[in-house]
This record gives structure tokens, C-alpha cells and sequence, in this order.
């Protein structure tokens, strides 16, 4: 909590803002982020797109997620950046991946294996990875894939 109440400060300081576009970890980052006394001065929106629909109506090309899967970067870097157009934010942040199980509709892709990007629209700038969540349960991986992003953020800013 200590780190992302830095994120939080550091980015009201810049006057910055971000936006996310999650789908394994359900919401549970910015959720986490507006646990954060001062998030509302940053945060300008968020969505959780779990299924391919929602993520195509965001934005995101029916080309990307057919050529790479909904399970890559490249689907990741999409979400990052039509989320920051989207709520015109300087940051957006896109999660996918698979956890747990597997995903009858979207056969493709590692599992168990969460791409993070986090894109800055002012320098128009992707930082990327992917992480191996390993935990037992869904909310453990879902504090794995917040603390990556976390961790991002922090070299980022």
C-alpha cells in the first residue's frame, strides 16, 4: 500500500493521470489503487474486459487478438493505449493473461502467464512484461500481477 500511495503522490505532483483496461486480474489493481486516499485526482477510469467483445468495443483490433491471441503483448499494448485514448489519461494499463484454467473460447496462449503494458501517451511510450503466476489461488496471482505493476510504476516515474 506504502508504494502505491507513492504512485498516487508522485503522479498528483506531475498532474498525471492513468486509466486501466484489466481483464484476468478483474479490476483488482485499480481497485487496489482507490484504496488510496487522493486516487480519485488521478484515476480517470477504469474497465474490466473479460471477454474479447468488450475488448474489441475499447478498441482493441479483432486483427490483434486473432493473429496473436487475447493471451499476448500485443493484445496487452492495445488495451494500454486505447484505455489512455479512451479516458484521455497520460498512462493507460492493460492486463491479460490466463489464471488458473483454461479458456474454452481462447485455446491459444501460455498458461498461467500475465502480460502487463503500461503505456505513457505523453512520450507515446510502451513499458512492457509478463510475469508466471504460480499461486494457488486466483487472488494470490491477482497480488502478483499488482505488485509487477507496482513495481513498474515505480520505474517508470
Amino acid at each position: 500500500m506504502e508504494d502505491i500511495e507513492k504512485i498516487i503522490k508522485i503522479l498528483t505532483e506531475k498532474k498525471k493521470t492513468l486509466a486501466t483496461m484489466e481483464s484476468c486480474s478483474g479490476g483488482y489493481v485499480v481497485n487496489n489503487f482507490t484504496n488510496v486516499l487522493g486516487a480519485s485526482e488521478v484515476i480517470k477510469f477504469s474497465a474490466v474486459t473479460y471477454s474479447n467483445e468488450f475488448k474489441i468495443k475499447m478498441g482493441v483490433s479483432h486483427f490483434t487478438i486473432d493473429e496473436f491471441s487475447v493471451y499476448s503483448m500485443e493484445t496487452a499494448k492495445e488495451m494500454s493505449k486505447c484505455i489512455s485514448s479512451f479516458a484521455d489519461s497520460n498512462y493507460g494499463v492493460g492486463i491479460t493473461g490466463k489464471l488458473n484454467r483454461v479458456d474454452k473460447n481462447n485455446l491459444f496462449g501460455e498458461d498461467n502467464k500475465v502480460y502487463i503494458s503500461i503505456y505513457n501517451k505523453d512520450s507515446d511510450k510502451y513499458y512492457n512484461s509478463s510475469i508466471f503466476v504460480d499461486k494457488k489461488t486466483r487472488e494470490e496471482n491477482k497480488k502478483m500481477i499488482l505488485q509487477e505493476v507496482v513495481k513498474m510504476f515505480l520505474q517508470i516515474l
